[in-house]
């Protein structure tokens, strides 16, 4: 690593660690469930400051589409009028609010914005578009309660379905402050299969395995959720979306030694060409799973903080904060 480019050791040992866990050897969508849990709760143990809101309850909101299960977050200290929809990873067949709890309370300390958690449905059982729906749902119906600022965030397949609703956002004339995409999913076309549309993003095969996600787990969670043929609907895979002009700025973060690395970059690109305001970091020495792994790496910590400070920068002093970081890759 002393280049500044090499594979974060930390990282590299908790993923060792991680294999040797007794959920780890479940390949079942269950099981994949269980092993979500039980890693993100042991990463969280770790933090050596956990970010401690001033309080969280359960709700459901009773949107115009039906009920959907959130979790409040609210900050001890306030710095906006905002609230955050944020929306968990996991593929979109795992993850939960307990599996995120460190992230929505690390955004709502850290930018002091409430941060609604949508408790959105998972695939298989509930395939494409269902998690779209519950957290575009989710997202009106607090627009339509909330005289503040609002803003969308997510990690993953979170990220996905953030970067989606905010296009559905703009489409409906709800207004967004902000979206912030943590290494997101942005091109499920041909279901990570495709050699034509994977060799439009290198680290696919760069990146294909070794560092936690792989592009095979890719391919799995893609064909349980989004049936062949659907994966380039923009509603799955925001980078297809025929016009992205319009849209909340936005802050993107991408990790070197992630498979999603070279889409995450393009939508980056996509955005600003379309003239979005746009934050963009590249962190090389981190991998998929980095803005849930702070108490591994100190360099993730470092990025997971600045994600909340974009995000905040935006809510705080709107389209100006993108001036400090238009394309950034952090040594």
């Amino acid at each position: 690593m002393t280049d500044g480019t090499g594979f974060d050791p930390d990282i590299a040992e908790w993923l060792r660690q991680r294999a040797l866990d007794p959920t780890a050897a479940d390949a079942s969508v269950e099981g994949a469930r269980i092993h979500s849990r039980a890693v993100n709760e042991r990463s969280r143990a770790l933090l050596a400051d956990p970010p401690v809101p001033a309080a969280e309850h359960d709700i459901v909101l009773a949107t115009a589409a039906g009920p959907v299960p959130a979790r409040v977050t609210e900050p001890a200290t306030r710095f906006t009028d905002a609230t955050v929809m944020f929306f968990h990873g996991g593929g979109w067949i795992a993850g939960d609010l307990g599996t995120h709890l460190q992230h929505m309370r690390r955004l709502a300390v850290e930018t002091g914005s409430t941060v609604v958690g949508v408790d959105y449905r998972l695939a298989p059982e509930h395939p494409y578009p269902a998690a779209f729906d519950d957290c575009l749902a989710a997202t009106l119906h607090v627009a339509e309660a909330s005289a503040g600022l609002l803003a969308v965030a997510g990690d993953s397949a979170g990220g996905q379905l953030a970067a989606s609703v905010a296009l559905a956002c703009r489409d409906r004339g709800v207004p967004l402050a902000a979206q912030l995409l943590v290494v997101p999913v942005t091109d499920v076309t041909g279901g990570y299969a495709d050699p034509g549309v994977n060799g439009r993003h290198p680290s696919r095969r760069e990146r294909e395995e070794g560092y936690g996600l792989t592009l095979a787990g890719m391919r799995r969670f893609s064909e349980l959720y989004a049936p062949p043929g659907r994966g380039d609907d923009w509603r799955v895979s925001p980078l297809r979306a025929a016009d992205l002009a319009g849209v909340a700025p936005a802050a993107v973060h991408t990790a070197g030694f992630d498979p999603l690395r070279d889409e995450g970059n393009a939508y980056a690109a996509a955005l600003r060409s379309a003239g979005v305001p746009v934050i963009h970091r590249e962190w090389p020495t981190l991998n998929h799973g980095f803005f849930g792994l702070g108490g591994v790496s100190a360099t993730a910590e470092r990025a997971a903080r600045q994600a909340a400070a974009d995000l905040r920068g935006l809510l705080t002093t709107g389209q100006d904060a993108t001036a400090a970081a238009n394309r950034e890759v952090i040594h």
